[in-house]
């Protein structure tokens, strides 16, 4: 959950007196919970700038701190588990800003009566996850309810990550200017559709795959070729339509998008139109948006390229003068349309 910069001289209450599913979906509903209600009452300067972390100075040093909490159902699917899934979550939050991931800490809620064979498996996969991406777990919590009252198991993970100087305005999108380039570096909606598939226990041909992954080494080697990467962020609830209507929200710049050069793999493809939904606001926990000024944008995506994360990066769009706070997607038979703020829910416990 990130919280979003708003100023409200009114109380206002929103047009909902309970909390509803779609308040986690990453989409409107979600902005408007956050706006509300939390910014209300938790602004500050921090929190104002809306980032995947907050970026904190502590004794002259640059710090990235971030946090995220796991309800994702089924706790195992194809690709994964909620535990490699929360490590992962966690890691990308910082690496987008910038930081160099460091430590993380783990938090568990267990439901009594959750399999302890279970339990081990995600744990072991979080270590694995950990390890591939050089993080420590430092410290964590565990609690134990009562049979019913917490579905099987949910985490908490906190993040800290240290930050350069140069990397500063990355989370906000500060530098970013018409001409620069929007990069993504591969397929979406592939976590959104292996929960679906899981959930509903699908018989699929060709299975479809979550995506999630530690993208810090993919990101660092992006960072490693080029000092002109104005913004990234990794597009998990609300997919990468989110992203980029957020991105624009407010600007002086628009966002063009060309369908063509999404990557959608065929099995994802088919689920979406089968069930209904747009690839472009399901849920990705492996994918990264960057944008990255027009003169390193090629060498950027040869660079990502070489990674096994990167292996299907395109340029999928670019920064414009025109249509200002609006993301356009130019489609495939020549028409356009709107790349609008998720509304309502689309997937509910994606992550």
């Amino acid at each position: 959950m990130h919280y979003v910069t708003g100023s409200y001289k009114i109380i206002y209450r929103m047009k909902d007196d309970k909390i509803l599913m779609g308040h986690g979906s990453g989409g409107i509903m979600t902005h408007e919970l956050i706006e509300k209600l939390f910014v209300r009452y938790f602004k500050n300067p921090i929190l104002d700038e809306q980032g995947d972390s907050a970026l904190l100075k502590v004794s002259g040093r640059n710090l990235a701190f971030t946090t995220d909490s796991f309800v994702v159902n089924p706790v195992f699917f194809p690709g994964g588990n909620i535990g490699n899934l929360a490590i992962a979550g966690t890691v990308n939050d910082l690496a987008v800003s910038g930081a160099v991931p460091r430590y993380l800490s783990v938090g568990f809620i267990l439901e009594e009566g959750f399999a302890l064979d279970d339990l081990e498996k995600i744990v072991e996969s979080m270590a694995d996850e950990a390890r591939k991406a050089g993080v420590v777990i430092a410290t964590g919590d565990t609690k134990v309810v009562e049979k019913g009252k917490c579905d099987k198991i949910f985490i908490n993970t906190s993040g800290v990550g240290e930050l350069k100087d140069k990397y500063l305005n990355i989370s906000s999108g500060k530098k970013i200017k018409p001409g620069d380039k929007i990069i993504l570096n591969g397929g979406i909606a592939e976590h959104g559709m292996a929960i679906m598939a899981a959930r509903n226990e699908l018989n699929i041909s060709t299975p479809v795959l979550s995506d999630c992954a530690c993208l810090n080494g993919l990101i660092a080697s992006a960072l490693e070729v080029s000092p002109n990467i104005r913004f990234m962020r990794d597009a998990t609830r609300g997919g990468i339509g989110t992203v980029l209507s957020e991105l624009v929200q407010k600007k002086d710049f628009g966002i063009r998008i060309d369908e063509q050069t999404l990557v959608i793999e065929d099995s994802v493809r088919g689920m979406c139109e089968l069930l209904g939904f747009d690839p472009l606001y399901v849920a990705n926990e492996g994918k990264v948006i960057m944008v990255v000024a027009e003169e390193d944008a090629e060498e950027v995506i040869r660079k990502i390229k070489k990674h096994p994360l990167g292996k299907k990066a395109a340029m999928i769009g670019e920064i414009t003068a025109e249509h200002s706070g609006k993301a356009w997607l130019e489609t495939s038979v020549g028409g356009k349309r709107m790349v609008d703020m998720l509304s309502g829910q689309q997937l509910p416990r994606i992550c």
